[in-house]
């Protein structure tokens, strides 16, 4: 069935056969479908008025009928060197989200929202501030990613797709958005093996994304070696803790082998030192064999939880690298511009002259029950 948003169909979230079913109620040629689908995913318009190939009466026919879903910048911050830029997006319901666009020397990548909020509550992330208040819908995944590119005067004349990264690392847990992310998936014109999916590891869901062998890059937010840790900071490993997780993980190699990159936020006097850096290799050196993941670490950014950015980064990454763990310390971005997932939602939410409504009474871990 086509996919819908209330009573209307939601034309950017449909596969081409979908949206030939979709025209064959108007008495049109399958054709046609593909000439709009090609406008909507490849030119990537943002109304049935630019489908030129289309006759003016048809596409004032479609413009009565259905309407396409668009982005609203709220804010746009250019971090001082250039090089990364961040959007709030307003979504038709009012909701906002953020987006980041990061430019390097040969390539462009793209931090995508998959929720508005998110329920998996991680103590350092600024992205779960007031609960879940709903999911996205794939056009609105795609949208981050068309209307960015189009801010940047990027089409695919000047910017071929495969320097296109992108990253489902943005608000929200995409696994928890499982199905439309599936869908995002599927629709978008980047290359699975140029997008990563971010996770803190909900383990049912890997499970399920491995049977789908898809290619992409799978990003595993870990932050601790051991459960006690780990819990104390990231409630879901109450739910799935690390030998699940690592059993997940294990199993998502064996069937894509994709390289698994794990994330590592340092945060001082958590989880720097040197004894937490020998009990993560000998974490990971247990379960997954040496050229199956990669360690990513990240400078924790300030989300106003208290937790400090470690410099023990170079020694931490040193220890790894001696235990023959392929370790990298990521490059920071956007740091002058609040760039971190939530960061400028949190912000911008927090101010009187504009508080965004509607958020749902959803409480961040009610979902751990597992019985």
């Amino acid at each position: 069935m086509p996919m819908t948003v209330g009573a209307e169909t939601d034309f950017l979230s449909l596969t081409l056969s979908e949206l030939e079913q979709e025209l064959a109620s108007l008495k049109l040629p399958k054709f046609r479908a593909k000439q709009i689908f090609e406008w909507l995913h490849v030119k990537r318009v943002v109304s049935f008025g630019e489908m030129t190939n289309l006759p003016e009466k048809l596409r004032e026919e479609l413009s009565l009928k259905y309407a396409l879903k668009s982005l609203k910048v709220l804010q746009k911050r250019v971090s001082k060197r250039g090089d990364t830029v961040k959007y709030l997006y307003e979504l038709s319901d009012g909701q906002a989200i953020e987006t980041v666009f990061m430019q390097f020397k040969d390539r462009n990548s793209l931090c995508i929202s998959s929720q508005v909020g998110c329920r998996m509550g991680c103590t350092f992330c600024a992205s779960g501030v007031g609960g879940l208040v709903r999911n996205l819908a794939p056009s609105e995944m795609l949208l981050q990613v068309y209307e960015t590119l189009r801010l940047n005067q990027l089409s695919t004349v000047n910017c071929p797709l495969s320097t296109v990264n992108i990253v489902i690392m943005g608000i929200g847990e995409p696994l928890d958005n499982f199905d439309n992310v599936l869908r995002f998936l599927e629709l978008s014109p980047i290359g699975a093996r140029h997008i990563s999916l971010s996770t803190c590891g909900i383990v049912p869901q890997i499970d399920k994304l491995a049977e789908h062998k898809l290619g992409i890059t799978l990003s595993v937010s870990l932050h601790a070696a051991c459960d006690e840790d780990r819990s104390a900071i990231m409630p879901i490993n109450r739910a799935y803790p690390l030998s699940e997780l690592m059993r997940a993980c294990r199993d998502y190699f064996e069937a894509t082998r994709r390289r698994i990159s794990f994330e590592y936020a340092l945060i001082e006097g958590v989880n720097d030192s040197s004894e937490q850096a020998g009990r993560l290799a000998g974490l990971l050196r247990g379960e997954l064999p040496p050229h199956a993941f990669h360690v990513n670490l990240i400078p924790v950014n300030d989300t106003g939880a208290g937790f400090r950015k470690s410099v023990n980064g170079k020694a931490f990454a040193e220890m790894l690298e001696s235990r023959k763990i392929n370790a990298t310390i990521r490059r920071t971005m956007g740091d002058d511009i609040n760039a971190a997932c939530g960061q400028l939602r949190k912000e911008v939410r927090s101010q009187a002259s504009r508080a965004l409504s509607g958020c749902a009474e959803v409480k961040p871990l009610q979902w751990l029950d597992r019985s």
